[in-house]
């Protein structure tokens, strides 16, 4: 049976194929892992409020708010692994934990008799440096470590595990917790989108012959840092998921390279053909510089004839900002999953300059 036919029965779904329920499966996480999971013969749902057709791919429609939708969207389907790739952002902290919260566990209720054998969960690096509203503020010593003790006050993220671990210990199947830095891949409406943020600021920079200014801190420019390629963090959770010595373990997940922003940035800027400068004194955030430019992407997709004329549904310039704008180190060590065997690796640049390249064959940005 191919990974685009309709559900089996659990008495027909054998050890030897696995079938993944992709929550979030729009996203930049869960979109780049429905596609790597289907491409390696995994029969693959992929569950979202308005999903997307896609190549081996059976969509399934659930707000996860919404307790009976999702148990109606995965009755009669069979599922041996679940991948939870997606959250929604609030105002505060408190309701964060609230709502995303209760999201996971109507999931998990949903799933209950369910023949589970592995349960994954994204989270990120703000399990390390606090939530939003407090962002950075207490940060563990870099680099950060999957056994750093977590941090006081509300996190959404601790929330989030401690519903899984409580999940998996009733279902008794195995979890694993992973926690990217900077997810780079493509993705339409994502609201944690660097990479489009930064293809079409620089679009934006050329196009009116303006300068490539970094938008983020001084130490955010000199410090080291590592990013995250959505096709490494898809590779990493298909790794924990079948593979024994990983089960009931947290990982972070990085491309395994390190760099500085002012090594980078020059390269982002030559891509583009604009002229790369590093950040002013005060430094200037995207945001506030960027209260003009839907109407300046209008244009500039009118002239290019390009697919998407509404900046909002492209670019994140609030998240990106958080990113760049921090003042303190960011490294995720990596030898919890590099001890356990998972070997992948991804060069940084080329994470970037495979993103513009599909932007453009997509007419995202101009050719």
């Amino acid at each position: 049976m191919h990974a685009n036919q309709g559900p089996e029965s659990s008495t027909n779904l054998s050890e030897s194929r696995r079938a993944a329920l992709v929550v979030g499966s729009t996203g930049i996480t869960g979109g780049n892992l429905a596609a790597h999971l289907a491409s390696t013969g995994w029969i693959v749902y992929g569950m979202a409020r308005k999903p997307q057709a896609a190549p081996g791919i059976t969509p399934l429609a659930a707000d996860l708010q919404d307790s009976a939708a999702v148990r109606a969207a995965i009755a009669g389907v069979d599922i041996s692994h679940v991948f939870l790739c997606t959250w929604l952002r609030q105002p505060t902290e408190e309701e964060n934990v609230r709502v995303n919260g209760a999201m996971m566990e109507n999931l998990f209720g949903a799933l209950a008799g369910k023949p589970i054998k592995h349960a994954a969960l994204v989270t990120g690096t703000k399990h390390y440096l606090g939530p939003f509203e407090a962002y950075g503020q207490t940060a563990a010593e870099t680099p950060f470590r999957e056994d750093n003790p977590r941090l006081p006050g509300l996190n959404f993220y601790y929330t989030q595990e401690d519903i899984l671990f409580a999940a998996a210990g009733r279902g008794g199947f195995g979890w694993s917790v992973h926690r990217p830095h900077t997810v780079i891949g493509y993705a339409r409406g994502n609201a944690m989108n660097m990479g489009v943020t930064l293809a079409v600021y620089a679009t934006i920079c050329r196009e009116t012959g303006q300068p490539f200014i970094f938008p983020g801190s001084h130490e955010q420019w000199n410090a080291l840092t590592d990013v995250t390629d959505a096709r490494i963090l898809a590779r990493q959770l298909e790794w924990a998921a079948t593979t024994p010595a990983a089960r009931n373990h947290a990982f972070n997940i990085s491309n395994g390279d390190i760099f500085r922003w002012r090594w980078l940035w020059p390269q982002l800027a030559g891509y583009f053909g604009v002229e790369p400068q590093g950040p002013p004194t005060p430094p200037a955030p995207l945001e506030p510089r960027m209260t003009g430019a839907a109407a300046l992407w209008r244009g500039i997709a009118q002239r290019h004839s390009l697919a998407e004329p509404n900046i909002d549904a492209l670019v994140s310039w609030w998240h990106t900002d958080g990113d760049l704008g921090r003042k303190l180190e960011c490294v995720n060590d990596m030898t919890q999953s590099w001890s356990l065997g998972f070997s992948a690796f991804q060069s940084t640049p080329a994470s970037f300059f495979d993103l513009f390249a599909r932007l453009k064959d997509e007419r995202i940005i101009p050719a």
